[in-house]
């Protein structure tokens, strides 16, 4: 079975506020005060300027990145992908904050081992200010495993 996500992950207020001037996103309640606006198809066309997709990722709307460092005036704002099939895949994550990129793009190729430092993904949360416990790391402690396509948070 798969699992793919192209989400983007921000402090619930910090979400909300910022896809208001956006009438194709959705948000989902994630754990730990989080919340996450999945690149659905239709956000994806709606969101996107023309540009090229930003070096590093395979999803994030061309000139969408210009959008989350506005964004991030208000709080920490997370972009991640992810793609897997049958426990092969690869992972994309990136932070910014004050409209900075301040993480990545951080990328784990298809058949690598993460680092010390953990998934892509679970690194950026890190940086949200989620917090793990020894038996789960920062994707499965914000529930990120309860849906394992990005249309299915919003359905």
């Amino acid at each position: 079975m798969g699992y793919e996500l192209q989400a983007v992950i921000a402090k619930d207020e910090v979400l909300r506020g910022a896809s208001r001037d956006l009438p194709a996103a959705r948000v989902a309640s994630l754990g730990q005060g989080l919340s996450l606006m999945p690149i659905t198809d239709q956000l994806f066309d709606a969101a996107t300027d023309g540009a090229e997709v930003p070096v590093g990722f395979w999803r994030l709307p061309g000139g969408f990145d210009k959008r989350l460092a506005d964004w991030s005036a208000a709080g920490l704002v997370a972009y991640v992908e992810a793609e897997y099939f049958g426990g092969v895949g690869e992972q994309h994550a990136a932070v910014w904050a004050d409209g900075a990129l301040v993480l990545g793009p951080l990328h784990v190729p298809e058949g690598q081992p993460f680092g010390s430092a953990g998934s892509p993904i679970s690194q950026a949360l890190r940086r949200l200010g989620v917090v793990a416990d020894a038996a789960t790391d920062e994707f499965a402690a914000v529930g990120l495993h309860r849906h394992r396509h990005s249309e299915d948070w919003i359905a």
